[in-house]
């Protein structure tokens, strides 16, 4: 180990003495790549970092404002370093480097090299603005960053964030995580300028206004100086002003190349360490990972470049062969909670003669964009706003360079208009990257499966795909899966380890046998091998067939064990530990005395009162304890269970129909209360909802849900498979101008049927595009009868019709049911870590 005496490797170790400049995610990875090829055995290994905590997640750096901590967000456990021989000198910054010496110096002492790797990354640019010092003026970079901001935002109403790139919209995010006012302020005329075009900024702009952030681009500060009712007072070009208590910089990153420049290494011309394929600076002794480094004019600022740089400077080190040959910058966000791609040449300004094509949505708010070339073969590249649940299949053309279909535009347009399927496994070359991270290729997953990787988690563990960001877990799974099937394997669909079935399996075998508990299924059908109470997967998955297909209380004996918190206590667990409360609201139709009841219960127990989109009142802030008698007060008054917290029917949505609206061609309102009451009590594999539109106008946004209904002047057309949410998809037409008869009879055979066929957890949507034969089948199989079996589906259906019973008035009945509801076993007294603040004359989590 080095100390803080000049230390020289001696005959006796021959080993390197190997110093880290850096202990971020770059440089930590770097380390990691030594452990893992065994050059530990050459070297002794030293790391300097300038931050007290040991390398931390960057990537999730604004999750630290919503409950995670420095060792949540740690890279490695406390003792990973010296379990390994590595020794890590944290809060201990490099000051100066001699090269020829051969030593870097810090604080405290003086410590040799014969190898040296700076990983010192970047810093945030602060514009040369007047005032940018003044008191509530920070920057969003470290955790001690954040804890600056979170100390300052507990005397603050309001905060501006300077630059509306990536970093800045995230920590627009983080301000708005800690209520405060927000907007974000830009000097180009769109955010992300750098991602997006005029089209997608602008919609990229409604998106996060809509949230609450104000926006304001084109605007560059002149000065910044206190102000009348904020602290801060920032003043722009045109001398209009904006007050603000807060202040963050986030105008972009420069490289942390300043003990390079003071020792003399070659830096290129607006910074950064000039490096070669194999990571060497000008000093062939010293190598450069990360954002420091400056390659072939590039800085790259995101996370996969810098683990291949860590990759090919082990390789240099160690002799091997790996080299940096660039790396695709290429992006998948998700800002505000609105996704934002952008794979290569997404504004076409690098390949004279592209054609673009453009989709824009300006209802769902989707903008979608491809870059091809003049012959529409290939793909150069594509821009993505609102959606990215295309963005796995475009890159997979563009970073394989595979021939787009005959009509490019069908990949970016809506699946009802004829889009193009998604890439299957087996059109992707070997080169074909699955895990960018790690810089994992399908060819290294087939060599990894070759060498008796036999399912996914032996796959991860031998390549590490999938553990970086997780964002190519379903790509990688469908990798595995089809290579397996490929040799002749047969791949495990197991539910779990406990019963060798399907969830479908599972359902038929309860339903032919009429199996009404998990243990007895568990007797006839488990594996006895292994452990008999079941897991978390299995548990609730029969716990949903059996409420299919019997419609038992959950809330009995027999079925409570099975459930998760959610349906435990029939209500949703909300971040501090209260819960919500949802009575169900058929239609959105509520009587003026049900709503005085809801004002009353919502005043008596201090609960925060929301209208949803799905026309219901939600009442949040519920105590554990105060549940059965909120829920004795809304059943008195005629309310029931709303399902809010059941894989089950959640709303019907409406508009007011042919009653009210001088467009409406039917009553919607009645058919959505119909709806409603009938199928108010099935359990399914995933949540459903419902939309009943009274005219084409199309108010209720019924091809959005599972199950939308328009009415026609001759009836209802039926949709089925849509749903909004992180990935939204349009519901197809199904049936057209059914009577209010037949109408019910489709939708009774079309629901059980996805009940008895879908996988568990499993959306309309997400089963519609497994179904072998797609929608042509589904309509053979319910419209047509073609298996048989429409009558049994109708039957069932009914059964669960004239078995319903609220959940929550079969509890409050049964005394036994009613113990379950304290914070404590031992202690009848409240939970005392739930602690409250007013917001907007209502209460909510502190």
């Amino acid at each position: 180990m080095v100390n803080q005496q000049l230390s020289t490797p001696t005959t006796a170790s021959r080993k390197q003495t190997l110093i880290i400049v850096g202990n971020g995610m770059v440089g930590h990875h770097f380390a990691e790549q030594l452990v893992e090829s065994g050059a530990l055995a050459g070297f002794d290994v030293t790391i300097f970092g300038d931050e007290r905590h040991r390398a931390y997640d960057r990537v999730h750096l604004s999750e630290y404002f919503s409950g995670r901590d420095a060792q949540s967000l740690a890279l490695c456990d406390a003792d990973y370093y010296q379990t390994h021989g590595i020794e890590l000198r944290s809060g201990e910054a490099v000051t100066a480097i001699d090269r020829e010496a051969q030593v870097v110096m810090t604080a405290q002492g003086r410590y040799s090299y014969d190898q040296l790797v700076l990983a010192t990354g970047s810093f945030p640019f602060v514009p040369p603005i007047p005032g940018n010092d003044s008191e509530g003026c920070l920057v969003y970079r470290t955790l001690d960053d954040l804890d600056a901001i979170q100390a300052a935002a507990k005397n603050a109403t309001n905060g501006v964030v300077v630059g509306g790139g990536l970093l800045g919209l995230e920590a627009a995010n983080a301000l708005r995580g800690l209520n405060l006012d927000t907007a974000v302020v830009e000097f180009a005329p769109r955010l992300m300028p750098m991602q997006v075009d005029s089209e997608g900024g602008e919609l990229l702009k409604e998106k996060i206004e809509a949230l609450g952030v104000q926006v304001l681009t084109e605007r560059a500060t002149q000065r910044i100086e206190p102000g009348d009712t904020s602290r801060l007072r920032m003043v722009f070009q045109d001398d209009t002003v904006l007050e603000t208590d807060l202040i963050v910089f986030s105008a972009g990153i420069r490289p942390q190349d300043t003990l390079a420049r003071e020792c003399g290494l070659t830096l290129g011309e607006r910074g950064g360490v000039v490096i070669d394929n194999q990571c060497r600076t000008s000093d062939p002794n010293i190598l450069a990972i990360g954002e420091v480094a400056l390659w072939n004019q590039s800085i790259f600022g995101l996370v996969a470049p810098g683990y291949q740089m860590a990759k090919a400077a082990v390789a240099t080190l160690t002799g091997g062969d790996t080299c940096f040959n660039g790396a695709d910058m290429s992006t998948k966000l998700k800002l505000l909670g609105v996704d934002v791609g952008s794979i290569g040449d997404a504004h076409g300004t690098q390949h004279p003669g592209a054609r673009m094509f453009r989709y824009l949505d300006p209802l769902t708010q989707v903008y979608r964009k491809l870059v091809v070339t003049s012959d529409g073969k290939k793909l150069l590249g594509a821009m993505l706003v609102g959606d990215n649940s295309v963005y796995d299949t475009l890159l997979q053309y563009y970073a394989n360079g595979i021939e787009l279909p005959k009509e490019p535009a069908s990949l970016i347009l809506p699946q009802q208009s004829g889009a193009a399927p998604a890439l299957g496994p087996d059109a992707l070359p070997q080169t074909a990257m699955i895990c960018s991270c790690h810089n994992v290729t399908k060819g290294t997953i087939c060599s990894a499966i070759d060498a008796g990787a036999a399912d996914l988690v032996s796959v991860k563990g031998a390549t590490k795909a999938s553990t970086g960001c997780g964002g190519c877990t379903a790509l990688l799974k469908s990798v595995v899966d089809h290579e397996l099937e490929a040799r002749g394997v047969e791949v495990d669909k197991s539910i779990c380890e406990h019963f060798a079935h399907t969830r479908q399996g599972l359902y038929d075998i309860v339903r032919v046998e009429g199996i009404k508990t998990f243990s007895e299924l568990m007797e006839k059908h488990g594996n006895q091998e292994t452990h008999r109470l079941g897991c978390d997967i299995c548990k609730p998955a029969v716990a949903s067939i059996l409420a299919s297909c019997f419609n038992e209380p959950i809330t009995d004996a027999a079925h409570v064990p099975l459930q998760d918190t959610n349906d435990t206590f029939m209500a949703n667990m909300q971040k501090n530990g209260t819960y919500s409360v949802v009575p169900r609201i058929a239609g959105g139709e509520i009587t003026p005395d049900k709503l005085v009841v809801l004002g009353q219960v919502a005043q008596k127990y201090q609960l925060y009162t929301k209208i949803t989109g799905g026309q219901r009142i939600d009442l949040f802030g519920a105590r554990l304890e105060d549940l059965p008698a909120i829920w004795g007060e809304l059943i008195e008054a005629g309310f029931e269970t709303g399902h809010a917290y059941g894989k089950s029917l959640r709303t019907v949505k409406s508009c007011v129909g042919s009653t009210w609206c001088r467009y409406g061609v039917q009553d919607s309102v009645g058919m959505a209360i119909q709806l409603e009451n009938r199928y108010k009590g099935l359990r399914a594999p995933h949540k459903i909802k419902f939309g009943v539109s009274g005219c084409t106008r199309e108010c209720a946004e019924a091809q959005s849900k599972d199950i939308g209904i328009i009415a026609t002047e001759n009836g209802w057309n039926l949709y089925v498979c849509g749903n909004g949410g992180m990935r939204p998809r349009h519901a197809e037409l199904f049936a057209t101008d059914l009577d209010d008869e037949q109408l019910y009879r489709t939708i009774d055979r079309f629901l059980m049927f996805y009940v008895r066929t879908a996988d568990r957890l499993q959306r309309t949507s997400v089963w519609r595009e497994n179904l072998e034969g797609g929608l042509d089948y589904l309509k053979e199989v319910i419209l047509e009868d073609s298996l048989g079996i429409g009558a049994e589906l109708e039957r069932q259906m009914q059964h669960v019709v004239e078995s319903y019973q609220c959940e929550w008035a079969n509890a409050i009945s049964d005394p036994e049911k009613l113990k379950r509801f304290r914070s404590f076993v031992n202690d009848a007294r409240p939970d005392p870590s739930i602690i409250m603040t007013s917001e907007r004359g209502q209460l909510r989590p502190a």
